[in-house]
């Protein structure tokens, strides 16, 4: 079938003009700048000049599946990607069990074939005694293999030199690191507990999480990357002294949206809501991780969707686990900073959609190109609050809870089918798995 979408304001490769696109069965099959002479299609929408963009590709998320499914599954987490706007999502090994083998790898891929309503693909996941496994890996199916060099959610601590070392000198495809320095968190919160007792109030976590922490362990990455020429893409970057750190060759960076978005003076109104690792910082990291969107040392902007139940979020900095939703709002809040004047559209596009698939080497996705996958995102103008009602992730709730936003996703077409209209999810649709280059 062929749907020819007609009057849109398309942004797509640095460029923002009105024109239309044609979606010929699961690819883009032409691109009409206004005034040019349009071809037949089976169905005409006019878009009334509404945002159509490449689809949102996620390159950081966590749906918990297999075994945490309590709180998030791939179909609840699929849905809420989306209602927004995201189309490709690639998850993350820190499962039960852990994603340390290719045969679990594997078995997670048939899981997401049944289950997951977007397009996705599976990390493999670095231990400090597996590199057998990753050498065996697809670098044409597996995105790239998830370095804990901090420990985290689901504890897949790396921390000996020589499986380091060997780790970035052999590993046939891109390394994504955690970056932060285990020793001094675990000494700091010791600190903290000896000054506060065995839970200390969450406005602590950036002081036992602090700067020093992320620093110490991305500058070992850097190291490590250069010396041992290896690829490296820094997880959620959270400091301004991080970014010191960057360019450097065969180095990229992301960051996620809590870090854009909060800051510790938000603990006080939000409390463990907002807790994650690395913690929300201060205003001059977030001011800083800012201005890095728009002068190429941020090459990524992902979400870090980590769900957790509320009662699983209750405590302080020890007890309070660490981690939020922030897939379904992703785009909408990004928008507002457009709006905001932190970057532009063509700069937003460029990072959710565009650099995720050339960093990762993603095939005929993240762009709106004749040939490629029609992986679309259309957002209207529209005022809103988010509601409780309004969340599609399992766990329930969001931190963006009561903000007033001023774009909503209306549709999202995942290759060719329109997959969400106007708050309603087709559950029939089921995505494909990414292929990447090498």
């Amino acid at each position: 079938m062929k749907r020819l979408l007609t009057n849109a304001l398309i942004v797509n490769e640095g460029t923002c003009v009105r024109g239309s696109l044609l979606i010929d069965g699961e690819v883009i099959g032409g691109l009409y700048p206004e005034g040019a002479v349009l071809p037949t299609a089976d169905a005409t929408e006019d878009l009334q000049g509404a945002l159509l963009l490449p689809g949102v590709i996620d390159d950081h998320v966590h749906f918990r599946d297999p075994g945490l499914t309590h709180k998030a599954d791939i179909a609840s987490e699929s849905r809420a990607a989306l209602a927004g706007g995201v189309t490709s999502v690639m998850d993350m090994p820190n499962v039960v069990p852990q994603t340390t083998t290719i045969a679990r790898w594997e078995e997670r891929m048939k899981l997401g074939a049944q289950e997951c309503r977007v397009n996705f693909a599976y990390y493999l996941g670095a231990t400090n005694d597996n590199i057998d496994e990753i050498l065996r890996l697809d670098c044409h199916r597996v995105p790239a293999v998830k370095l804990f060099m901090g420990s985290s959610t689901g504890d897949m601590l790396v921390d000996k030199e020589n499986a380091l070392r060997q780790l970035f000198r052999q590993c046939p495809t891109l390394i994504m690191a955690h970056c932060e320095y285990t020793v001094r968190t675990n000494r700091r919160m010791r600190e903290a507990k000896a000054l506060y007792g065995d839970d200390p109030d969450v406005s602590c976590h950036p002081w036992i999480r602090d700067v020093e922490a992320c620093y110490l362990s991305s500058e070992q990455a850097v190291r490590l990357a250069t010396e041992e020429h290896a690829r490296l893409h820094l997880a959620h970057i959270t400091t301004a002294k991080e970014l010191t750190l960057l360019p450097a060759e065969g180095v990229t960076a992301e960051v996620c949206i809590p870090h854009l978005i909060f800051t510790e003076a938000d603990y006080r109104t939000k409390g463990t809501r907002i807790k994650c690792n690395p913690a929300v910082k201060s205003a001059a990291d977030r001011d800083a991780l800012r201005k890095a969107l728009t002068d190429g040392r941020i090459h990524v902007i992902g979400t870090d969707h980590a769900p957790h139940l509320l009662r699983e979020k209750e405590g302080g900095a020890a007890k309070a686990v660490s981690g939020m939703p922030m897939l379904q709002f992703s785009l909408p809040t990004m928008l507002e900073l457009v709006d905001e004047g932190v970057l532009t559209l063509e700069q937003m596009v460029a990072l959710m959609s565009h650099n995720p698939a050339s960093l990762f080497g993603i095939e005929r996705r993240g762009y709106l190109r004749e040939g490629y996958q029609a992986d679309l995102t259309i957002v209207e103008k529209r005022d809103w609050t988010l509601r409780p009602d309004d969340i599609l992730s399992k766990c329930g709730w969001s931190p963006l809870e009561g903000y007033h936003f001023t774009y909503r996703v209306r549709d999202t077409y995942i290759n060719g089918r329109r997959a969400y209209h106007d708050g309603k999810v087709d559950d029939d649709c089921r995505g494909q798995a990414l292929t990447f280059r090498t």
